[in-house]
């Protein structure tokens, strides 16, 4: 993966969450106990700490929440057994309800991906409700085995996602509508 790779993603630099070792603090939201493992960093994310995440020698996470309470890509946080079966799906889904620019990268672990529908800068609330209804879409197709972000049922700090090791798959523009 190139850090070129990594720029369609358009996150905010200007700071980056970092796992802490242990089960992390304590934090209680909606009468459930939840536990931070990843401490916000006030510093640029630079290329040289990109690079250590890949070398897997601390994990780095960004927000999804831009500070203007804007959101540049909703993401599907697949953890299933099946990645080619979801993102097919998924693809299918998205092609018909209008998104044409989208990307799934792979995580940590083998097999999980995570889906970055590259949506532009969207209010968070319209951002959430997007984000609901194409999960309950891809939801009648698929076995449910994602969380899909913004969320509204964790803390604003919890919208996080560590970043990804490689593209597993990318679609740009309407290349592929010729062949419809």
């Amino acid at each position: 993966m190139t850090e070129m790779d990594l720029k369609l993603i358009k996150m905010d630099t200007s700071h980056y969450y970092q796992r802490q070792p242990g089960i992390g603090q304590k934090v209680v939201h909606s009468g459930k106990i939840l536990y931070d493992k990843f401490r916000l960093v006030d510093s640029i994310l630079t290329s040289t700490i990109i690079r250590e995440h890949w070398d897997k020698k601390l994990t780095v996470a960004h927000s999804l929440v831009l500070k203007n309470s804007k959101i540049e890509n909703i993401v599907f946080d697949y953890n299933g057994y099946n990645p080619e079966r979801f993102y097919h799906k998924a693809q299918l889904l998205l092609r018909d309800e209008g998104f044409i620019n989208f990307t799934a990268y792979n995580s940590k672990t083998p097999g999980h991906l995570h889906l970055y529908i590259h949506k532009g800068h969207t209010e968070l609330g319209e951002g959430k409700r997007l984000a609901k209804m194409l999960s309950m879409k891809l939801s009648q197709s698929c076995p449910v085995e994602w969380r899909v972000f913004p969320n509204d049922t964790l803390p604003l700090s919890f919208n996080i996602l560590a970043l990804p090791y490689e593209v597993f798959a990318k679609e740009r523009g309407v290349s592929w509508s010729k062949y419809m």
